[in-house]
This record gives C-alpha cells, sequence and structure tokens, in this order.
C-alpha cells in the first residue's frame, strides 16, 4: 500500500514537473491554435478570441494580458489585424514575448500602400488584407513557416514536428484537391459581401465580391449606404448576400429579403478548441453552404 502510495506521489510529481515545463503559445486566432495544436500538441495553447469575435476589436481583458505573460510565444495573424488590442495587451504584460506573424510568411491580397486608418477612414490595412486563413493555400504556407518558428524553439520536438507537418500537408492538400473539384459551379459567381473577410476565400474559387454591406471597411451598415445598394443591384441581383459569424445579420437579411438573394452566414474561424480535423470539417462545411445556397 505505501510502495502504491509512493508511486502514485511520484507519477503526479512527474505529471506537474511536465504540465509546467510545457510550451506556452498565445494564439490571437482560433485558426492559429489548431495549427499550433496539429504541429505541437503538447504545447499550453491559450486563444484570444472565438468564431463570434471580431478579431479587429477585442477587449484586452487582465486575463489575456496574464495568458500573454506566461507564454513563450504568441502567434497572430498581422497585417494590423491585431493592431487594436495586442500591442496593449504586449505592453501590459510586462515583457516582450516573441510574435510569430502569419501575414509574414504570405502574400497578401489588396494592399494599400501608405494608407492610414482613422474612425472616418475605418479599418484600412496598408499591408493587404490580413484575412488569410481562408485560402487553404495560405494556410498551407504559414503551416509550414509556423513548423520551422516551433522547431527552432523545441528543438527536442523537431523530428517530431516534421512528421506531423508532413501528415497535415497530406491530408491538408488532398483537401485542397478536392474543395477546389466540388467548388467549380461556383466560379463566375457574384456575392455581396460584409467587409473583405472571405477576400482570399472569392478569389479562390473565383467568386466576385460586388458590393459590401459596410459603407467603409469596419463601419456597421447605413439605411442610406443600403439603400444606394439596392438601387445599384436591381439591374444584376447578386447569388448570394455573406455575412462572417461574428457579424450582425440584419443588413444582410433586409437586402436578401430585397433582392431575393439567400442569406449566407458563414463560420469566421474554427472553435476555439480545433484541432486537424475540425480545420478540414471548417472548411467542408464553407463549400457546403456555398453550394447549396449559390446553385440555387
Amino acid at each position: 500500500m505505501v510502495r502504491t502510495a509512493s508511486n502514485c506521489v511520484a507519477a503526479a510529481l512527474l505529471w506537474l514537473s511536465s504540465a509546467a515545463q510545457a510550451f506556452t503559445v498565445f494564439a490571437c486566432e482560433p485558426e492559429w491554435a489548431a495549427l499550433t495544436r496539429v504541429l505541437l500538441p503538447s504545447a499550453k495553447v491559450h486563444v484570444a478570441t472565438h468564431a463570434g469575435q471580431d478579431p479587429h476589436h477585442i477587449e484586452a481583458r487582465p486575463s489575456l494580458i496574464a495568458q500573454l505573460r506566461n507564454s513563450e510565444l504568441a502567434v497572430c495573424t498581422g497585417a494590423s489585424l491585431e493592431a487594436g488590442w495586442l500591442p496593449m495587451l504586449q505592453q501590459r504584460a510586462g515583457r516582450a514575448v516573441p510574435v510569430f506573424e502569419a501575414a509574414d510568411v504570405v502574400e497578401l491580397i489588396d494592399p494599400q500602400p501608405g494608407a492610414i486608418g482613422s474612425p472616418w477612414s475605418g479599418d484600412v490595412h496598408a499591408e493587404g488584407n490580413p484575412h488569410l486563413h481562408v485560402d487553404p493555400r495560405k494556410l498551407l504556407e504559414v503551416a509550414q513557416a509556423l513548423a520551422t518558428e516551433l522547431q527552432q524553439r523545441q528543438p527536442a520536438e523537431g523530428a517530431a514536428i516534421a512528421q506531423r507537418l508532413a501528415g497535415f500537408e497530406s491530408a491538408w492538400r488532398a483537401g485542397i484537391a478536392r474543395w477546389t473539384q466540388q467548388a467549380a459551379p461556383l466560379k463566375a459567381k457574384k456575392v455581396v459581401g460584409q467587409h473583405s473577410g472571405f477576400g482570399y476565400l472569392w478569389r479562390w474559387l473565383g467568386i466576385t465580391q460586388i458590393a459590401d454591406l459596410e459603407p467603409k471597411p469596419g463601419m456597421a451598415p447605413t439605411p442610406g449606404h443600403l439603400q444606394r445598394l439596392l438601387d445599384g443591384l436591381r439591374a444584376q441581383p447578386p447569388a448570394g448576400i455573406v455575412v462572417s459569424s461574428f457579424q450582425d445579420p440584419r443588413a444582410g437579411r433586409w437586402l436578401s429579403t430585397q433582392t431575393g438573394a439567400p442569406l449566407i452566414v458563414l463560420p469566421a474561424t474554427v472553435d476555439e478548441q480545433a484541432g486537424q480535423a475540425e480545420l478540414i470539417r471548417w472548411m467542408d462545411g464553407i463549400l457546403k453552404q456555398l453550394l447549396e445556397q449559390l446553385s440555387r
């Protein structure tokens, strides 16, 4: 009995020691948390946002400050997506936590050199559209760069990370091939969107966003703007009205009733506890919704 108790205590101490030494990551968005779990499942991952939140605008809560302070790496989108809150977290954390930015390792679309965001211009990203994760080809590029980053910071895990990356690449490339084939009927479809959150997805699938529910990026739709949109769309009704899961659907619903185009609410990202399987299901779900709604 004594030996059993001692063994239990030793096992508990070993577990606590292992947990204390776990590499800790602060992920700004769920998609980067998911990739981190794929590549380094032993990591302790904190996620700052979820699919129901606008990643441009979140509160710098004390809990997030503590999570960043206790992390060894932050994995974020960059391209100013988190500019409204991450610098404040970093300042209040009291220590310089290194940041891996996905936007640094892919080519962004729609850059606006010299543009400066303001209350009058809306959410302007001079570097380019930061919502790159909705193009699975870009997400794969980020996974490859993140694997290299994690290998440098966890050299003892280097071979295992490379093996996990290879498994992810194989499954994800198969997914890209399947999604590309499935999405063929969506090519040349025209939609109205809200913001540029799915800009990379449209470009990949050959869909054109012909109008935006927002009068300026990040600004809420107004009655006057919606009426002007409707007037301009009468001659060429869109195939669908698309909003993100964190956006208020009322403006899209109104335009949908006026034009007869279906309102499509797409998940902006995966669940905050997601991994590889959920990433694949997320993209499967997006394609399924678009095919069902835009093929009417």
